[in-house]
């Protein structure tokens, strides 16, 4: 399918941009707020937010809660994407992911501030964060429910990975995985020959060739050779997870991770679902719904929460 109509007409001002230029120039950086601009502003549903900080191996972690009206049926863990490196609280993600979802499907959502791969910090510290993350929601804040655990990109790597974690522990694991086009590889595997001329028609700066994806794995993990399974867990044994549903974006290098990631879960015997958001670059969560894919994809993921809590909604396959 094409480039999303509407995003296809804003692509021309922002095609020469580089990474540099967004992070020093107000001219372009005035060209991507233009091009992130929506149909509608987005308005929170009626959900109750509250924030908050848990007691982490690595010291205080935030957490954003969400919560809707009545009684939840279920509870997600929520991790937002950025290469591990980037990404917090407020980004729609974050934000708007969690806000709807908990909305959508009934669900107490808490969204994790893990740290981040700045400064001197390095896997597995991000994932210390988020299983400190998924034990406190599941022990202490919502322990009688079922729960889910997901994330975007590096965070859907990330949920997976704690997944894994408590499979390992012999512990009650997740009873659902929601991964939003993850980013479990490395190298990152090619993406098909009619997939790879589509991307074609995306500016650089919103590719993800192999030295940036070997950059961001540099950055996170400290090397790129003999990496440990949890950190980029497509490399792990990947049996005995719960259900999965991964939402892939069409015009997007990670594709091909979500895609072989599908492939593996199935060999492995693991129930899995897949949603292609079409005509959608990478990171299409951090937009809102008044693009009909991103509410597609949100009422995808609500779906399969709904069914985890037992009310109405199945996910599709």
């Amino acid at each position: 399918m094409p480039f999303d109509p509407y995003l296809a007409k804003k692509l021309e001002p922002i095609r020469d941009l580089s990474r540099e230029a967004l992070a020093s120039d107000p001219v372009a950086q005035q060209r991507m707020i233009d091009y992130v601009r929506d149909p509608a502003e987005w308005t929170i549903p009626q959900v109750i937010v509250e924030n908050l900080r848990i007691e982490g191996r690595h010291g205080p972690i935030p957490i954003r809660t969400y919560r809707p009206p009545g009684t939840p049926a279920t509870a997600l863990l929520w991790a937002h994407g950025g290469g591990f490196s980037f990404g917090d609280l407020e980004m729609p993600e974050a934000h708007v992911v969690s806000a709807e979802l908990a909305a959508r499907a009934g669900a107490f959502v808490a969204s994790v501030d893990y740290r981040l791969a700045q400064n001197g910090v390095r896997y597995p510290v991000p994932l210390d964060d988020v299983d400190a993350a998924w034990r406190w929601l599941t022990t202490d804040a919502m322990p009688h429910h079922p729960a889910a655990i997901g994330g975007a990109s590096a965070g859907a790597a990330l949920a997976l990975a704690a997944a894994l974690r408590e499979r390992d522990r012999g512990r009650p694991a997740a009873r659902l995985l929601l991964l939003a086009y993850p980013f479990a590889h490395y190298p990152n595997p090619a993406l098909d020959d009619a997939a790879a001329a589509e991307m074609s028609a995306l500016p650089p700066f919103m590719r993800f060739p192999a030295e940036a994806v070997e950059g961001m794995v540099r950055n996170y993990v400290g090397r790129i050779s003999d990496l440990p399974p949890y950190a980029l867990p497509g490399a792990a044994r990947l049996d005995a997870l719960p259900a999965t549903h991964i939402l892939l974006s069409e015009y997007d290098d990670l594709r091909a991770s979500g895609e072989l990631l599908e492939r593996q879960l199935r060999a492995a015997g693991v129930p899995v679902s897949t949603y292609l958001a079409k005509g959608m670059p990478h990171g299409h969560l951090n937009r809102t719904p008044s693009l009909g894919e991103v509410d597609a994809s949100l009422g995808y993921f609500a779906a399969a929460l709904r069914a985890l809590g037992g009310t109405t909604g199945t996910s599709p396959e």
